[in-house]
């Protein structure tokens, strides 16, 4: 019984208990979770609005006509009108370079540009990259690592140009240093073959001196004996004898 009747209050205590909390659970259900407010517009990332123009859809003839500040800001677009340069013939670049005078950066670089292929001699490229180093501070920062590179490419080729130059020269000066010695060459094998005749000539003469001489010698040897050796009397075909030599002869025959 005690226990029965412990329970009933337990089990009373706890439902108004229960009955306090729960409109309070019920409450809290409903609410939604909180969440950390943000502010939208400060933390909002923003886009910028970038307008990439292809100018390789742009035609060769209309590149040059363009002006406006953004395109010449742009180094897609002088990237384009490099390509378009390429393009052209040497005399056609030449007469598109005429149409823009040296009168502001932009126009300084299209006929720097144009004119790097039109077969410039070294002086005129030296002239065009001088007139473009004048509007060095008017360059955007955009475009001066494009025109920089362009730059050291037009100062490589002026340095070639004076190296085949140099070369040029060398070869024509090795040229002449070669030419004077084969004449030098062909005036020393006249001089030899001059003193090669010379000295067979005297050998010939001295040849011939020394056989005569060797004649000489001999047909004196020939004299020199003969003067040695005793000569035969001759008979006088011209002697008559006398009488006293007739009996003198006689005389001598008749003795005993």
């Amino acid at each position: 019984m005690k226990f029965q009747f412990f329970s009933a209050v337990v089990l009373r205590r706890f439902g108004r208990i229960t009955a306090m909390f729960v409109p309070a659970l019920l409450a809290a259900c409903s609410q939604q979770p909180h969440q950390p407010q943000f502010n939208s517009k400060k933390n909002a990332v923003v886009e910028p609005e970038i307008k990439i123009v292809d100018y390789l859809a742009v035609g060769c003839d209309r590149v040059w006509q363009i002006e406006d500040e953004e395109s010449m800001k742009n180094p897609l677009y002088w990237m384009r009108a490099m390509d378009c340069s390429a393009r052209l013939t040497p005399a056609e670049a030449r007469t598109q370079a005429r149409k823009w005078p040296a009168e502001s950066w932009q126009n300084t670089f299209k006929q720097g540009v144009l004119l790097s292929n039109g077969n410039v001699t070294p002086v005129e490229r030296r002239q065009y990259m001088v007139r473009l180093d004048s509007y060095s501070f008017d360059y955007p920062s955009s475009i001066r690592p494009l025109l920089q590179l362009w730059r050291d490419n037009q100062a490589a080729q002026l340095q070639l140009s004076q190296e085949r130059t140099r070369y040029y020269h060398l070869q024509q000066t090795s040229d002449s240093e070669l030419d004077a010695l084969r004449q030098h060459q062909h005036l020393l094998a006249r001089e030899l073959a001059d003193t090669r005749r010379k000295l067979e000539t005297l050998t010939d003469i001295e040849r011939q001196l020394s056989s005569r001489k060797s004649a000489d010698v001999s047909d004196n040897s020939h004299v020199t004996e003969k003067e040695n050796t005793p000569g035969a009397v001759q008979a006088d075909e011209t002697y008559v004898p006398s009488t006293s030599d007739n009996t003198a002869s006689a005389a001598e025959s008749e003795t005993p």
